[in-house]
C-alpha cells in the first residue's frame, strides 16, 4: 500500500510514516519489498510439497538445480527422516508430474515423496 494510505490508516502524517520506514530500512529491519500473489492468481495453481532424501555430499548441486526450476517456490532443510522439503506450484497436474520426475531424476536424490495440497485451512503468512 502507498505511504499516504498507510498514514491515513494509522492516523499520522505521511512524513512520519516515511521517516519511520526509512529508519527501518536503514537498520535492516526491512530488507526489501515484494509482490504477493492474491487468491485469484493462486487458486488456479496446483500446490504440492516434495520431501527429498539426498546423498550426503550432493546438497550443493541439488540446490543449484532446484533453484533453476520455476515451479520450486521454497526449499527448506529439515531435521528428520528427509533432508529437504520443497514447496511446489504448477498450473496443471501434467506440469507437476513433469517437475516431480525432473526432481526425482536429479543426481544425488535417493528418494522423494510428494504430497498434493487439496485445500488450505489456515494461512497466517497471507
Amino acid at each position: 500500500m502507498s505511504v499516504a494510505v498507510l498514514a491515513r490508516r494509522l492516523k499520522v502524517a505521511r512524513s512520519t510514516v516515511q521517516a519511520r520506514l526509512e529508519r527501518l530500512e536503514t537498520s535492516g529491519a526491512i530488507a526489501g519489498y515484494t509482490l504477493r500473489l492474491g487468491d485469484s492468481a493462486r487458486e488456479h495453481r496446483i500446490r504440492a510439497t516434495c520431501l527429498l532424501t539426498i546423498e550426503p555430499r550432493a546438497q550443493a548441486a541439488i540446490l543449484a538445480r532446484l533453484r533453476s526450476l520455476p515451479e520450486v517456490e521454497r526449499i527448506h532443510t529439515t531435521s528428520g527422516r528427509v533432508d529437504l522439503l520443497l514447496q511446489l506450484a504448477a498450473i496443471s497436474t501434467s506440469q507437476l508430474d513433469d517437475v516431480l520426475d525432473q526432481i526425482g531424476g536429479l543426481t544425488g536424490v535417493r528418494s522423494s515423496e510428494s504430497l498434493i495440497h487439496l485445500s488450505t485451512k489456515l494461512d497466517r503468512a497471507a
